[in-house]
């Protein structure tokens, strides 16, 4: 039996791959809040997975992959399928019907600390010092963020959605955070979303009206969030993890505040103010400490 190949230092490729994923899962928040403007957000998204995880599933049996999971992978299927898809992706289409997407993005940027946080309140993980300094100022930073936006029609229940998703998948990371690198990925990735979508059809049928429109910009932002998002930053991810361990390529989510908000400022001409970006560079300051933190430590 072949041992899987040891984690490598960074280098240049692995770079390339870091900044490709931290780019595109930044970007998603835009193509999220381009499709929520043509369709109800639980029925673009019950559709969006039908199609992401037809195309997993496709990849896995094209690779020789099977449905044949063993218990900790149904469960990883299950409550990923409903906390990272259902609930937090779920809430966060929800929430941008109002919310700006770089506003999004830098809530959901906060993952890193959430999942740090939650590990020490519930798991009594040591905080290193770092750690510490760089979840006070992550927080910090999203604060200054949000304060920017007081008086000026911030949606506060939009905010809440947010922080209830980011939460979900911060508590389904923790949960599996042991959970054995598995060779049929693509197959686990595919009922993900298809659990995603049987747990959001009913709540689709029972709480939206389906008025839909087609546009060219809705096409192409649904394929962008379906194909790229969805199944190509997934690859890259696998890549990554493979060629320098998780903990390495985890630390390239300090790129996403930035990335978030740059990217909604260019495509969807969103306002970007002085706060935002002192806002931003706290934030990712905040993340790297708790990446490297948690590196050295762990």
């Amino acid at each position: 039996m072949q041992r899987p190949e040891a984690p490598r230092t960074l280098d240049w490729p692995a770079l390339g791959l870091g900044i490709a994923f931290a780019l595109i899962w930044s970007s998603a928040f835009t193509s999220s809040r381009i499709v929520v403007e043509y369709w109800p957000p639980f029925l673009v998204l019950t559709v969006r997975f039908l199609f992401s995880g037809a195309v997993a599933l496709a990849i896995g049996f094209a690779a020789g992959q099977r449905i044949r999971l063993t218990g900790s992978e149904w469960r990883a299927v299950v409550l990923f399928g409903v906390c990272q898809n259902a609930l937090y992706l779920g809430l966060f289409h929800q929430a941008m019907r109002t919310l700006e997407a770089g506003l999004a993005a830098i809530i959901a940027s906060s993952l890193p600390l959430c999942v740090a946080g939650l590990a020490r309140l519930f798991l009594g993980q040591r905080l290193t010092g770092p750690v510490l300094a760089g979840l006070i100022g992550g927080f910090a930073g999203v604060l200054v963020v949000m304060s920017g936006r007081l008086g000026h029609g911030l949606d506060w229940a939009g905010v809440a959605e947010c922080v209830v998703g980011v939460l979900a998948l911060a508590v389904a990371t923790l949960t599996l955070r042991n959970a054995a690198a598995s060779g049929r990925l693509w197959i686990v990735v595919g009922l993900q979303m298809l659990v995603g979508a049987a747990t959001l059809f009913p709540v689709s049928l029972a709480l939206e009206t389906w008025q839909v429109a087609f546009a060219p910009r809705f096409f192409a932002a649904f394929l962008y969030s379906a194909l790229v998002s969805g199944v190509v930053a997934t690859m890259i991810w696998f890549v990554l993890v493979r060629r320098i361990g998780a903990t390495r390529a985890a630390t390239f989510h300090f790129l996403n505040p930035f990335f978030g908000v740059a990217i909604a400022a260019a495509v969807l001409g969103e306002h970007v103010t002085g706060r935002d970006l002192v806002g931003v560079a706290i934030i990712m300051a905040g993340i790297l400490a708790v990446q490297l933190g948690r590196r050295a430590s762990g």
